[in-house]
């Protein structure tokens, strides 16, 4: 497809096997963009491959790890030229686990992938962006990043810490062509959420009758925000943290 604001951009997706990451890469792809995705899941990753084999192209590694996150963003640009926009999408829940549950393995599983992760993506793809004059950075964040109940001490505290990154991101590089915002979902139904959908999913119906639209939203709501957040629409909006929760925050 060639048509589309997007023709002719490339967008890197860190987690695009699954949930959010894997709507956002249809989206784009649907307004004519060439999508790279960087998962764990090597399966995810193929399907979509499968589906779109002009347009989309992959590398499976850890966000952890500098030397898979530079592999692929090598990749992406042997691949399709330039890196246009990036969707730091890729993160991981803590099962609501309180401070003195939370070990420190845990603590360090979720600051890695969902912090650590999103610094070492941005640094490796920022320097291009910079030599083109211009990139868009949508940095995934949670009403989690906004106020406490979205999530245990470490995933609460890991994405307040997104937030304070994509405000300072795009502070540093504002100047030099770069936007960077963040999006902060409520309830989402992705397969990272499964676990509430379990049984007969009364935990799901309780988060739906919690959240003031009465309903979870569907990846591809989150996916729109985004098509909006890397678009010429926003052009305007720098630094900014947008809440998709249903209502959720304005409790």
């Amino acid at each position: 497809m060639t048509h589309g604001e997007f023709a002719g951009k490339t967008v890197f997706i860190t987690g695009a096997a699954s949930g959010i990451g894997r709507a956002q890469a249809e989206a784009f792809i649907e307004q004519g963009a060439a999508v790279f995705g960087f998962d764990q899941d090597a399966e995810g990753l193929r399907q979509l491959s499968a589906e779109h084999p002009r347009t989309f192209a992959y590398r499976q590694g850890d966000v952890r790890k500098a030397a898979d996150v530079a592999k692929a963003a090598e990749q992406a640009l042997a691949a399709f030229g330039s890196i246009d926009i990036l969707c730091n999408t890729a993160g991981v829940l803590d099962g609501f686990t309180k401070t003195l549950e939370t070990d420190e393995a845990l603590w360090d599983r979720i600051m890695e992938t969902n912090v650590k992760g999103m610094y070492l993506t941005t640094n490796a793809i920022l320097p291009h962006m910079i030599a083109n004059g211009k990139g868009v950075l949508v940095n995934m964040a949670s009403i989690a990043g906004l106020v406490g109940g979205g999530g245990g001490a470490a995933y609460t505290a890991s994405k307040h810490a997104v937030i304070g990154y994509t405000k300072q991101v795009d502070l540093d590089y504002c100047r030099a062509g770069i936007r960077a915002n963040a999006i902060a979902p409520g309830a989402i139904e992705t397969p990272m959420n499964a676990a509430d959908f379990a049984g007969a999913g009364e935990m799901a119906a309780q988060v739906a009758d919690e959240t003031p639209a009465g309903r979870w939203a569907q990846p591809g709501e989150v996916a729109a925000l985004t098509l909006y957040l890397a678009g010429r629409a926003s052009d305007y909006v720098h630094g900014a943290v947008i809440p998709i929760d249903g209502g959720w925050t304005a409790k």
